[in-house]
């Protein structure tokens, strides 16, 4: 892995995107409560924001609805 002062900056994307899924089934592979696991994809994306403005990345795309939602109940 390489640190942050080895970067090229010249080289790194202007342009990132994030599918993020995955947090309730996180919680429930632990045994906490699927709160628990949006809580911790929050902490994640605020270091992603944050290394990102650090390191110059022009558009950061965090996409958050799954295709699975549409097969949720209403309720």
């Amino acid at each position: 892995m390489h640190t942050k002062d080895q970067l090229i900056k010249e080289k790194l994307p202007k342009h990132i995107a994030i599918i993020m899924d995955g947090n309730g089934r996180w919680a429930n592979r632990r045994s906490l409560e699927r709160i628990m696991g949006h809580t911790r994809g929050m902490e994640s994306v605020k270091q992603v924001v944050k290394a990102c403005r650090e390191l110059g990345i022009q558009v950061l795309t965090l996409y958050a609805f799954s295709l699975e939602n549409w097969q949720r109940p209403k309720t």
